[in-house]
């Protein structure tokens, strides 16, 4: 379990992810030297890491909420390969380690689908498969699991969130590419080192990735694992709600304090979500009472998560050798 300190230092990053140690200090009312401390320790033992992400919509790029189902003796390997890849996200093991569940993005275009296509038909281990196209999202990506955010006040807050100049990022060149992907490793990477992946000065790379979060063209998340912070249990979630209701449910979700994810998605269940609980008896209460009395939601399907073998980021190997190739 984090600390009332270690609390502060997440919520801070969720402000802002790229603000430098002796600001954050400031607020905090400790020292810079503190804050880097407990910054290595957390990243250490706790695989805290803020990663730069880009809104995949802006992007050009579509999100598909992936299961796949498959033998006891198969899942955790084909679960591992799923996250070595660079167009998965969230990969876990769920439903007695038989079922894995993904998020992969596709570019436009048929090769862009060549995991959807091609590369998991071929995949004889695989039983039953489904992709989900994520049509919008409530929560999730820039809006932060309210647990993780409560160790600040606003005035706080306020102190810490970067004054970023708003105007039209325009669309996506390579440099911007070559940004992405460096911050995708590290959403901290500093300034001299994003100006040696993009060929740019530190000034102009500065200038550019203000653009694109004042855009909302890419956002910083920080991954951390829930466990330390009381969560316990998890689970996902697929709601099925008639569609006139959709919106509204999906907005009311949006409002727990206990989910994650929420996000409206095709296929038969409309809705899927991320439950975070402190154990079984806690998501019971949820499902039975808060979720319960949502008179809109005519189907429930749970399914609880046993491992997460990759979250926003990519996976340790991945990351090295995106290093060594930059």
């Amino acid at each position: 379990m984090l600390d009332e300190l270690d609390r502060a230092l997440v919520h801070a990053l969720r402000v802002d992810g790229r603000a430098p140690f002796s600001r954050i200090a400031a607020v905090l009312d400790v020292s810079p030297q503190t804050v880097a401390r407990r910054y290595r320790r957390l990243r250490a033992e706790a695989g805290l890491r803020v990663v730069g992400l880009a809104d995949p919509h802006r992007a050009g790029r579509a999100q598909w909420l992936l299961r796949l189902t498959a033998g006891p003796n198969t899942a955790q390997q084909l679960a591992r390969a799923l996250a070595r890849r660079d167009d998965t996200a969230w990969v876990k093991l769920t439903s007695g380690g038989t079922e894995i569940t993904a998020i992969v993005e596709t570019a436009p275009g048929p090769d862009g689908h060549s995991l959807l296509l091609r590369d998991i038909p071929r995949t004889a281990a695989v039983t039953a498969v489904s992709a989900h196209c994520l049509l919008h999202t409530y929560r999730g990506g820039p809006t932060a699991w309210p647990v993780s955010t409560e160790a600040l006040t606003e005035e706080q807050q306020a102190r810490l969130r970067p004054v970023l100049v708003s105007g039209p990022s325009g669309g996506l060149d390579a440099a911007d590419r070559a940004l992405l992907g460096a911050l995708h490793v590290d959403g901290r990477t500093p300034l001299g080192e994003l100006a040696a992946a993009t060929g740019r000065t530190p000034a102009t790379v500065a200038r550019r990735l203000a653009e694109l979060r004042a855009d909302g063209a890419v956002f910083l998340d920080v991954e951390l694992d829930p466990r330390l912070l009381g969560a316990d249990m998890q689970a996902l979630l697929w709601l099925s709600v008639a569609p006139t209701h959709l919106d509204e449910v999906g907005r009311t979700l949006a409002t727990h304090r206990e989910l994650a994810f929420v996000a409206a998605t095709t296929g038969p269940s409309n809705l899927a979500a991320l439950a975070l609980c402190t154990d079984p008896a806690d998501l019971h209460r949820y499902l039975t009472r808060r979720l319960g009395g949502v008179a809109a939601i005519t189907g429930l399907e749970s399914a609880p998560v046993l491992r997460t073998l990759k979250a926003a980021g990519p996976v340790p190997a991945l990351r090295a050798a995106l290093r060594h190739d930059g």
